[in-house]
C-alpha cells in the first residue's frame, strides 16, 4: 500500500467544508508534504479558502461548494461537471478525502474516481469496491471517537506519510501587530491593558450561544476582574454592539473590524479567547493562545488541539438538533454525560481560572474529552 504512494508528486486533499475542519486536516497534510515532498493541492469551499493561505504547507486551491456539504449558493449541475473537467487537468497522482465520521465520503470519492486520480484514499463505512484504491474501513463513532486531528492523521499513516509535528498549522504575521493596535484604539480598548477576545459569531444557528448569556457572563468577568472584553466576528454587528452595550463601558465591539489576516495575530496577542465552537478555537490552537470553549452538543471530536483549553456544554434546541443518524447516536450517548455546563457563572469561574493558569503556566494543554 505504502510503495505506490513514495511516486506521488501531486496530491490534491478534499476538504470542502469551513474554515476550522481544514485547520483540523493541516497536520495530515503537512505529513503527505513532509513524507512525499509533494505539491499539495486543496479542494476548498468558499468558506474555507479564507484561510488557505494562511496554511503554509499548502501550495494550491481549487475552489468550489460543492452540493454535498452545506452553502449559501445554488448548485449547478454543469459546474459540477466542469469541476470534474479541471481535476482531470490538474493531472494529481493522488487524492486524499478528509471526512468527519458523520458525513458520507462517497460524494468525495466518486469525484476523485471521475477525475480519474489515480491513487484514492479515505474512510468509508461501506465496501466502495473500485472507486477507492485505498479504503479504510469506518469505525467511527460506533466503536470510538477520536479527535479529528487524530482521525486525519491516522488516514494518512496508513500509507506511510508521518509528521513529528502534529500542531495545528497557519501563519500569524507578526508584523500585522501595530495596525491591529491601531484598530483596537477605535473601537476604544487600550491594548496596553489586560483583554481578552470574546466571538459570539458562529456559521449554524444551532451553536450559537444566547446573547443575555454572554451579556450576563461578560458583566461578571468584568466584575471580578480588570480586564477589557473585545467582541469580535465577521458579520455580527448588531449582535457584538448588543452584547457589548449589555457587558457596560470596559466591552468593546470590533466585529467587522479585522480581516482573517488580522484576526489571527489579534487571537495570537489575547491572553485568552472566549469563544463557541467555531474555527477561532482552531486558530488559537495553531498560535497557542489558551481557548474557553462554549460547545454546543453537536461534535465532540471538534475541541482545541494540543493548547490549554476548558469546554463548557450548552444543548441544542431540539428543532434545530441534526436529523443525521450518526450525529443523533452520538448526541444521545453524549448528552447523557455529566458534562460541565456552560451558564453564565460557570464562565466566569473557568475564565478567571484559566487567566491565573495562563499567567503562571508555561503551555501545558488539555487532552480533548473523550467518549467512553
Amino acid at each position: 500500500m505504502k510503495n505506490e504512494w513514495k511516486k506521488c508528486r501531486r496530491i490534491l486533499c478534499i476538504r470542502p467544508d469551513n474554515i476550522g475542519d481544514l485547520l483540523m486536516s493541516t497536520p495530515a497534510i503537512r505529513a503527505l508534504k513532509q513524507t512525499f515532498n509533494c505539491h499539495i493541492t486543496v479542494l476548498v469551499s468558499s468558506l474555507g479558502a479564507a484561510v488557505v493561505p494562511e496554511v503554509p504547507e499548502i501550495d494550491d486551491a481549487i475552489v468550489f461548494d460543492v452540493p454535498w456539504v452545506q452553502t449559501t449558493g445554488t448548485p449547478d449541475p454543469a459546474q459540477f461537471s466542469q469541476l470534474v473537467n479541471q481535476l482531470k487537468d490538474g493531472r494529481f497522482d493522488a487524492a486524499v478525502i478528509f471526512t468527519v465520521y458523520s458525513q458520507n465520503p462517497m460524494p468525495s470519492i466518486m469525484l476523485a474516481y471521475l477525475a480519474e486520480i489515480p491513487l484514492r484514499l479515505a474512510y468509508c463505512r461501506e465496501n466502495p469496491y473500485q472507486l477507492l484504491t485505498h479504503w479504510i474501513p469506518d469505525e467511527e463513532p460506533y466503536t470510538f471517537i477520536r479527535h479529528q486531528v487524530a482521525r486525519d492523521l491516522e488516514l494518512v499513516a496508513r500509507i506511510g506519510a508521518v509528521t513529528d509535528k502534529e500542531q495545528l498549522s497557519v501563519r500569524a504575521k507578526e508584523i500585522l501587530w501595530p495596525v491591529v493596535c491601531e484598530k483596537l484604539l477605535l473601537t476604544g480598548l487600550d491594548p496596553q491593558q489586560p483583554w481578552i477576545v470574546l466571538h459570539p459569531e458562529v456559521s449554524e444557528q444551532k451553536r450559537k450561544y444566547p446573547v443575555k448569556d454572554w451579556i450576563a457572563a461578560g458583566r461578571k468577568i468584568c466584575a471580578a476582574t480588570n480586564y477589557q472584553l473585545l467582541i469580535t466576528g465577521k458579520n455580527n454587528a448588531a449582535e457584538a454592539r448588543e452584547i457589548a452595550a449589555g457587558i457596560g463601558s470596559r466591552a468593546f465591539s470590533a466585529a467587522g473590524l479585522f480581516d482573517l489576516e488580522e484576526l489571527i495575530i489579534l487571537i495570537k496577542h489575547a491572553p485568552l479567547l472566549l469563544s463557541v465552537n467555531t474555527g477561532t478555537i482552531h486558530i488559537a490552537a495553531a498560535v497557542h493562545t489558551p481557548v474557553l470553549v462554549l460547545y454546543a452538543l453537536t461534535n465532540p471530536q471538534h475541541t482545541p488541539w494540543r493548547v490549554t483549553s476548558k469546554v463548557l456544554y450548552f444543548d441544542v434546541p431540539a428543532p434545530l438538533q441534526s436529523k443525521n443518524e450518526v450525529v443523533k447516536h452520538v448526541y444521545r450517548s453524549f448528552s447523557a454525560e455529566k458534562l460541565p455546563l456552560a451558564t453564565p457563572d460557570n464562565i466566569a469561574k473557568m475564565t478567571l481560572a484559566m487567566l491565573e493558569l495562563t499567567t503562571a503556566s508555561s503551555g501545558s494543554f488539555e487532552e480533548p474529552h473523550a467518549l467512553s
